[in-house]
């Protein structure tokens, strides 16, 4: 398997796939999953001609089961590490939840300042800022995100399945058809990874303050959410991104879950597709 090793040693797995030529796409997964969660979006951009690129996070998948390391800067400085191995230019870096925290990280540290980005697209993402503090005042209590902690440290496997099976693709609503296999599938990438890299990546996502990654971003960025979004909160997200950002086009799809990239896979991917080549 393609791995990258990093300044600190770990070793980052990728995804390259498609026409080398092409211009290519680079997905970056949510909390606690890996580069599988884009299954959907890679078929989908292969057959459209795009070469597309996907890494599995530190702690994550099958990238390295590392002890450090577990925050923004690190995350950031890995992708630039598989772009640079594979020397990517003109990159649109699509990231979901802590993968757009992920991504603005990256954006505004390496990839504009090394000239590498054409687009960036923040779907369902965390920043600017998701817990609340005094600045924040509408952000989601600490006191949540230390019951995820207890929850993962208590025990982990009941705990993403409570997730997959609920909020997450928002199968704890009234009417909404639940998918087993899609459940089963969240559960197997979550566990597939390492327990302290996902206790420790619950602080990176919810603490980490971004407002600045995103007022540093000028190429065209695209932020989507759904307005039934239970785990980063419809209000509290995309609007201040939008507005944080030089450069944005905001889309909202309303009764969509966090998980949209799978569950509304068929609507998403075109919307993806157009501000690509728009």
């Amino acid at each position: 398997m393609p791995f990258v090793t990093t300044d600190d040693g770990t070793e980052i797995y990728y995804k390259d796939l498609g026409d080398p030529t092409a211009q290519p796409i680079m997905f970056h997964h949510g909390w606690p999953l890996s580069s599988d969660d884009w299954d959907a979006q890679v078929l989908f951009f292969l057959s459209k001609g795009y070469r597309v690129v996907a890494s599995d996070r530190r702690g994550h998948g099958r990238s390295s089961e590392i002890g450090s390391g577990h925050d923004m800067d690190h995350y950031a400085s890995d992708v630039s590490a598989v772009v640079e191995h594979l020397d990517l230019r003109n990159v649109v870096h699509i990231g979901h939840s802590t993968g757009g925290g992920q991504v603005a990280r990256y954006v505004a540290k390496y990839g504009e300042p090394q000239g590498r980005v054409a687009k960036a697209v923040l779907v369902s993402s965390v920043p600017p800022l998701m817990v609340q503090t005094d600045a924040n005042p509408e952000g989601t209590p600490i006191s949540v995100f230390d019951g995820f902690r207890s929850a993962l440290a208590a025990n982990r496997a009941e705990f993403f399945q409570a997730v997959a099976s609920g909020p997450f693709y928002g199968f704890n609503r009234d009417g909404v058809t639940v998918s087993q296999p899609v459940i089963d599938n969240w559960w197997r990438q979550g566990m597939t990874g390492s327990a302290v890299a996902h206790y420790e990546g619950i602080k990176a996502f919810s603490e980490t303050d971004q407002t600045e990654d995103l007022k540093a971003i000028s190429v065209p960025v695209l932020c989507m959410q759904g307005d039934d979004d239970q785990v980063v909160p419809y209000k509290d997200a995309v609007i201040k991104q939008a507005e944080l950002l030089s450069n944005a086009t905001l889309k909202v799809y309303e009764g969509f879950p966090h998980g949209m990239l799978t569950t509304h896979a068929d609507i998403i991917n075109p919307d993806l597709l157009a501000f690509i080549e728009q």
